[in-house]
């Protein structure tokens, strides 16, 4: 009996789990599958813009003035783009500290990924109904800041759930870096429901601040701007 609890363990310490407490020890996989969507996503993007076609068009008009009229769709997809390679950027630098998972991580993981494969749809919509009128622009503009928003809502629910008692982190981390990067979630995702209500006001202003949301968030992480001290006393006590 006790041989086949040794083997119990070995396979499932080859497959990667830990049968104290359930979880899994390699996240590997959990990026590779959460790569793949976001790479579809983002392809899609590119899908939305169509090809003009002027024969199709009023007499007289040219492909450069064909091309000129589509830029809805040129804005809405740099915007989304923008957005959804931030996100991919900040899920890849999460998971740099996530060194277990388990059942609710792997739900909230796909509850988020939920959100970012169906960013193309708000994005063409948005495109689609950008010169409308007042309220096809707002309807527009609310369904893509909406989804944006719970975008972030998802990631923020995942990183919280991951680093609340370190659950699933590396121990090895700074808490003062976990910290600053929970507070950097936080106030992102309440930037993001702000950009959702203007949506129903200002869909220029929304917009914008949904520009500078991606631009602040591909600066870099606290961690990669200054040392954790646990970096410092490591290199201290290496060089003694």
């Amino acid at each position: 009996m006790v041989q086949t609890v040794d083997g119990d363990g070995e396979e499932g310490a080859e497959a990667g789990m830990d049968p104290r407490n359930g979880t899994d020890n390699d996240t590997g996989r959990i990026e590779a599958f959460s790569d793949g969507v976001f790479a579809i996503a983002i392809t899609l993007l590119v899908i939305e813009i169509g090809v003009p076609h002027v024969d199709d068009a009023s007499l007289g008009a040219t492909l450069f003035g064909e091309l000129v009229e589509q830029w809805p769709s040129y804005l809405g997809y740099v915007i989304s783009f923008l957005q959804i390679g931030v996100i991919w950027a900040n899920h890849h630098n999460r998971f740099r500290f996530i060194t277990r998972s388990d059942h609710i991580l792997l739900f909230l993981n796909i509850l988020f990924l939920m959100c970012v494969a169906f960013i193309p749809f708000p994005t063409a919509v948005l495109s689609e109904y950008l010169e409308g009128t007042t309220a096809e622009r707002t309807t527009a503009g609310v369904l893509y800041a909406g989804t944006l928003m719970l975008t972030a809502i998802f990631f923020t629910l995942l990183w919280l759930y991951v680093a609340g008692n370190r659950r699933l982190l590396d121990q090895s981390v700074d808490p003062a870096m976990v910290r600053s990067m929970t507070r950097r979630f936080i106030l992102g995702t309440f930037f993001y429901v702000l950009a959702f209500l203007l949506a129903f006001v200002s869909l220029t202003i929304s917009l914008i601040l949904l520009v500078g949301l991606a631009l602040i968030f591909i600066l870099p992480e606290p961690s990669e701007r200054t040392p954790t001290r646990r970096s410092q006393r490591s290199r201290v006590s290496r060089t003694r």
